[in-house]
């Protein structure tokens, strides 16, 4: 449909997921960092009441950015409605639409529904539909393939977290973490390190740890830095044993320092773990094996953390 240069667009996908489950997935934008490769971390702005108000950072094709969504989640009808607070010429205006729909006890239809405006002629707007409708098919493939792997089963996407008691500041602890550039001066266990942060607070951390048995792994994690309480990131370069690893690095202040956590969130890589681990393993060895791995390293740099800031 055209009118003045407003296009609105249709796109859907079968899932073999109960369609509240499906809903509380896209609604729970908690969630968009596990099931949406591109989306590092999700906060929640100050809205009035009935709406959301979401700053969304994302690393696709570019470098890191962020930006601003309002959004009306309506739960008994299984719909969510956007709208891009801010859009980049051409485009003068995009909004639109979850929505999701039972075909049956276990299948569910979701339609991602779009509305944009552009200022030009009808090229433009050929050409901003066909942006558009290359990003609700990968959006709508993600979703289908992660809220598939979730709901198939919980054993291979986990969370948990380490924390230690600082006596000492959180600011001086969040430096220590936020400074990773320092890191192969200051942490055993990573061996080279490469920090970009062209904007301040988004950066790009590529860096060569080592894990107990000796082996080397290398990973790229985009971060998105709150000073001096929270550091939020996702991996985009992985180990071969997960297809997903986001965490959550905060400091809070207490009347005797600083609680310091370190919180992980895992999917496995099912079809590498005989690979890696052995004719014999299963998914909850491999499960062990990528809790002990991250959380020895977690807990090793907390450690050092701590040490910085006592010494402060």
């Amino acid at each position: 449909m055209n009118e003045s240069g407003v296009r609105r667009t249709a796109h859907e996908i079968t899932v073999a997921v109960p369609a509240a489950t499906v809903h509380r997935l896209i609604a729970d934008v908690e969630n968009w960092p596990r099931t949406f490769p591109a989306t590092v971390h999700v906060a929640h702005d100050e809205a009035p009441e009935g709406e959301q108000l979401l700053r969304i950072w994302e690393a696709g094709d570019g470098p890191l950015r962020s930006r601003q969504l309002r959004r009306i989640v309506q739960d008994a009808e299984l719909r969510v409605n956007f709208q891009r607070l801010h859009v980049e010429a051409p485009l003068a205006s995009l909004g639109g639409a979850w929505v999701v729909e039972p075909l049956g006890e276990d299948t569910a239809r979701v339609r991602l529904l779009h509305e944009f405006q552009v200022s030009g002629d009808e090229a433009v707007l050929d050409a901003a539909g066909e942006e558009v409708a290359n990003s609700a098919t990968a959006e709508l493939a993600a979703l289908k393939e992660n809220v598939e792997r979730v709901h198939a089963t919980d054993e291979v996407t986990f969370s948990f977290e380490d924390t230690v008691h600082i006596a000492g500041s959180a600011k001086d602890a969040y430096d220590f973490i936020d400074q990773a550039g320092l890191w192969p001066e200051r942490l055993p266990h990573v061996k080279t390190v490469t920090l970009t942060e062209d904007t301040p607070g988004l950066q790009t951390l590529t860096m060569d740890t080592r894990a107990k048995d000796g082996s080397v792994h290398t990973t790229t994690s985009h971060r998105v830095t709150f000073p001096h309480h929270r550091i939020a990131y996702k991996q985009t370069t992985l180990p071969a044993l997960m297809t997903l690893h986001t965490g959550l690095w905060t400091f809070t202040d207490t009347p005797n320092g600083t609680t310091a956590t370190s919180q992980h969130t895992v999917t496995l890589n099912t079809d590498n773990i005989t690979r890696i681990l052995g004719p014999q393993a299963t998914t909850h060895d491999a499960r062990t094996y990528v809790h002990t791995a991250l959380s020895t390293n977690s807990l090793a740099t907390l450690n050092h953390a701590k040490d910085h800031a006592e010494k402060r």
